[in-house]
């Protein structure tokens, strides 16, 4: 497959990693599962990329996410990355998060019911050389 440029989707807020898995009890102990809200989460970005034209990128990938929230209280936008990544491959904008080389987030301005605008392309940049 080919690699793409660079795909741009405007999709709807995720819900936070604190709710995208539920501990279940089974007869053998516990079992973490996505939860109903998590499924129903990355369904809608699967319907979002399908009707957005997406198509899987190979190679190494650069993710820029804006995460506007819905309201004003206060969140940790490294909770929001999980469930928005995967729904992201589940999806098909990418086969794995694996391929994700450079990953940067920011904070939007707060949007009525939220929204996260996620630019997929692929790694133009070398990793940097920090020294201490």
């Amino acid at each position: 497959m080919e690699a793409l440029s660079e795909q741009v989707f405007l999709l709807p807020f995720p819900p936070s990693v604190n709710h995208y898995w539920r501990m279940v009890s089974t007869r053998h102990g516990c079992r973490v599962l996505i939860s109903r809200e998590g499924r129903a989460y990355r369904e809608t970005v699967v319907s979002a990329l399908a009707a957005a034209g997406a198509r899987a990128q190979d190679g190494r990938l650069d993710v820029s996410i804006i995460a506007s929230p819905p309201d004003r209280r206060r969140r940790d936008l490294d909770n929001l990355l999980k469930c928005t990544l995967d729904s992201l491959a589940h999806g098909g904008a990418y086969h794995d998060d694996s391929q994700i080389d450079r990953l940067e987030i920011w904070r939007g301005v707060v949007t009525p019911r939220g929204r996260v605008t996620v630019r997929i392309g692929p790694v133009t940049r070398s990793v940097p050389q920090w020294t201490t």
